[in-house]
């Protein structure tokens, strides 16, 4: 995993979990890897994966099973996606909207652009 300097590192693994579970790739109520196993997969510090699945524990998208391990909790999907949604519209859509009005997009504009990537992602 490639890691940008502009966000913790914590957080980027967060986020990368995140993908997985809205992905479906980790489905609700399945057992996800080991902090230890999830640090050596993505060469981080154990206390940095730790610091991440604490982060999702209290946002309720990861429960620990004490003795088991940590697994996708039921609702798990729709809270990633709307702390996902928050925060994209939050940090990311502004600085989207500012560019479009320095270079001059209307709301027309932006939404064809929108449609055209939807019909032909690449």
């Amino acid at each position: 995993m490639n890691f940008d300097d502009s966000q913790a590192i914590y957080l980027q693994v967060a986020d990368y979990i995140a993908e997985k579970i809205l992905s479906e790739e980790w489905k609700t109520e399945q057992r996800i890897p080991s902090v230890r196993e999830i640090a050596k997969s993505l060469k981080v510090n154990v206390n940095t994966v730790m610091r991440s699945y604490s982060l999702l524990q209290e946002k309720s998208i990861i429960n620990n099973q004490r003795g088991i391990g940590y697994f996708v909790a039921t609702s798990a999907p729709s809270l990633v996606a709307q702390w996902k949604r928050n925060e994209f519209t939050r940090t990311d859509l502004p600085k989207v909207f500012h560019q479009a009005k320095i270079l001059g997009y209307t709301a027309e504009e932006i939404n064809e652009l929108y449609k055209n990537f939807l019909d032909n992602p690449s």
